[in-house]
């Protein structure tokens, strides 16, 4: 049987604006992070992989602007989070143009915006992690192993020559990883990486730390429905 571990949330944009599956309102993540701070104990990243099953870590994939939004919330609850950047895009905060978000490229760039240095540096001083997405959000897997090793490598050390502390952790785009990329991405010195919610969990491995996503229409009740289910899928 195994060892179910804290519960890891993974959100991305914050934005009332945005009525896209991406984007929870401001109002719906602060109900959602108070109801579970009544329920579970806020744990910093590197207590993931060894706190109690009541631990609670929060993420944010992309690096949107938005999720400045998200701070007034965390700080109040003093819910500790980590924020995933693509170092390519930090460069000059350029929305994030994956093929999958084309269509909101065109119409929403806004929404799409990402964090720029300064505005990753300013969430690194206010105590917030500051972990990779990678270089350019790729699919993982269907790299060769030279470019996966500079999509991985390549952006831990951007982080930290630009923000001048440890690139502890990593976010696998899409969620797309396997045995080769989880070894590459020991190879490129993280000390942990985090993966969608699997649907067959059944031990607690440093490069593949499960996340429950949290979409626009998750509110209380059908958040409070998956996360007892997926803890559900855990012990089975």
């Amino acid at each position: 049987m195994a060892r179910a571990g804290p519960l890891v949330l993974c959100y991305h944009a914050v934005s009332e604006q945005w009525p896209h599956s991406l984007s929870v309102p401001p109002r719906a993540l602060d109900a959602q992070l108070r109801t579970l701070v009544r329920w579970y104990r806020p744990l910093p990243a590197d207590q993931v992989l060894t706190g109690s099953r009541r631990g609670l870590h929060v993420t944010f994939d992309d690096a949107f602007r938005s999720v400045a939004n998200a701070l007034p919330t965390l700080q109040r609850l003093r819910v500790p989070a980590t924020v995933f950047a693509c170092s390519d895009y930090a460069s000059d905060g350029r929305p994030l143009g994956v093929p999958e978000l084309a269509a909101e490229l065109g119409s929403r760039p806004d929404e799409l915006a990402t964090m720029g240095w300064e505005e990753l540096r300013a969430l690194s001083q206010e105590g917030v992690e500051v972990g990779s997405h990678t270089r350019t959000h790729p699919h993982l897997i269907d790299l060769g192993d030279a470019e996966l090793d500079r999509e991985l490598q390549g952006s831990r050390e951007q982080i930290e020559d630009e923000l001048r502390r440890p690139c502890r952790f990593l976010a696998y785009p899409f969620g797309d990883q396997d045995e080769r990329v989880r070894e590459a991405t020991r190879r490129a010195g993280y000390e942990a990486a985090f993966i969608a919610l699997p649907r067959n969990f059944t031990r607690l491995d440093a490069f593949a730390i499960p996340r429950l996503g949290i979409w626009r229409k998750d509110r209380l009740l059908r958040m409070g429905a998956k996360i007892a289910f997926a803890r559900g899928e855990e012990r089975s």
